[in-house]
């Protein structure tokens, strides 16, 4: 059911979930979350797309916020859903007019589901310290898509930016790559001595691919650009012989590994709606995704930073053993690795033991429309 009200309120759109709700027959949400979207009008509807996918495995409130400072008048206009495609859940895309604009938290806090975790995301355009945006204020956690950006702001600023309970979709998107690695080196005890990462130009997720296996491994990585789609491929230089993990048309990848053959794994580039549900899978800090943050060093900004959208050039990512020197500074690291047995065990702690001497290793951009999903 959808309704749609002009020159509203907050409480009167709060009435009208109420209301639809009764109708329905359904006295309560059913809700879990809620989920704040910050988004324009070209990005809304494939935001509220996966986001509704999401809500599927985690029951949400949607609050879908379209800033319209531009207009000549203040005012709000809401757009209502409630059941049907939404599942459990409900939906609210509110345009805010004028001066209202600026004022968005103050229109979404009595929206807010009570007793519940808020998470704010921007799909498209970003702040660059979304803790201390309005909406960013009100949530718990904060999600960004530094592929979605049009006009990224250098990493330096988003590193700087950074605070407990950040995370981005780039992070997001390297999870399967970080568990068939972790999962290979596992089954090869040798020691790793260079790693090489290939990608196609301004993907942020190989970027932070090859800082948290440069951490982990404790070797320098290059990062090359090429042709794409996303990330391509990983080569560990081993004493063994070369691990390499290839995926050249962002479907099937192969994996090969030395004295054994070639093998074909599933690694086809995921929607948005399956990064957005894995992300509220777990609403606490990610401490991997802080780590690998804290331990890209000055030099390694000024390396990534100096790649052009021109011919495939490699570049030399060092990551530093003192995480102090990195832009976030020496603050204390606030969380502890999570232990081998909780989930994503194998993705998070990553093929930490492969270092020099160790026994045994540890382990969408546009496409008709602005659905990011499948970026690396």
């Amino acid at each position: 059911m959808i309704k749609h009200l002009d020159s509203t309120t907050s409480a009167k759109i709060a009435g009208a979930l109420i209301d639809i709700r009764k109708e329905a027959g359904a006295a309560t949400t059913g809700a879990v979350l809620t989920l704040v979207i910050e988004t324009d009008e070209r990005h809304h509807y494939y935001a509220l797309r996966a986001a509704r996918e999401a809500s599927r495995a985690h029951p949400s409130r949607i609050l879908v916020v379209i800033p319209h400072p531009e207009q000549p008048f203040s005012g709000l206009d809401a757009e209502v859903r409630v059941g049907d495609e939404m599942g459990p859940g409900e939906a609210v895309v509110m345009r805010l007019n004028g001066e209202l604009a600026d004022h968005a938290d103050a229109v979404v806090l009595p929206l807010l589901l009570p007793d519940t975790p808020v998470v704010t995301w921007w799909p498209a355009e970003s702040p660059v310290d979304p803790a201390s945006a309005p909406l960013g204020k009100l949530a718990m956690r904060r999600i960004t898509d530094a592929s979605g950006t049009h006009q990224p702001s250098s990493l330096t600023e988003r590193l700087r930016g950074y605070s407990p309970g950040d995370t981005d979709l780039a992070w997001t998107r390297c999870t399967p790559w970080r568990s068939m690695l972790a999962a290979a080196l596992d089954q090869l005890p040798t020691t790793v001595k260079g790693v090489t990462v290939t990608a196609e130009v301004d993907n942020p997720s190989s970027t932070l691919l090859a800082v948290w296996l440069g951490w982990r491994l404790g070797v320098p990585v290059t990062l090359s650009t090429d042709k794409g789609p996303g990330i391509t491929g990983v080569h560990l230089a081993t004493d063994a012989g070369e691990i390499s993990l290839t995926r050249p048309d962002g479907m099937l990848a192969v994996l090969s590994m030395p004295e054994q053959p070639d093998r074909h794994v599933a690694l086809k580039r995921r929607e948005l709606a399956d990064l957005l549900t894995e992300e509220l899978r777990r609403l606490d800090v990610d401490e991997t995704y802080e780590e690998v943050l804290r331990h890209i060093t000055d030099h390694d900004v000024a390396a990534i930073d100096e790649v052009a959208p021109t011919p495939a050039r490699p570049t030399t990512i060092t990551v530093t053993a003192q995480p102090k020197d990195g832009p976030l500074g020496d603050q204390p690291a606030r969380h502890q690795a999570q232990s081998a047995g909780e989930p994503e065990a194998a993705a998070k702690a990553g093929p930490a033991k492969a270092k020099a001497g160790a026994a045994k290793p540890a382990a969408e951009p546009e496409q008709g429309g602005d659905k990011r999903g499948d970026a690396p």
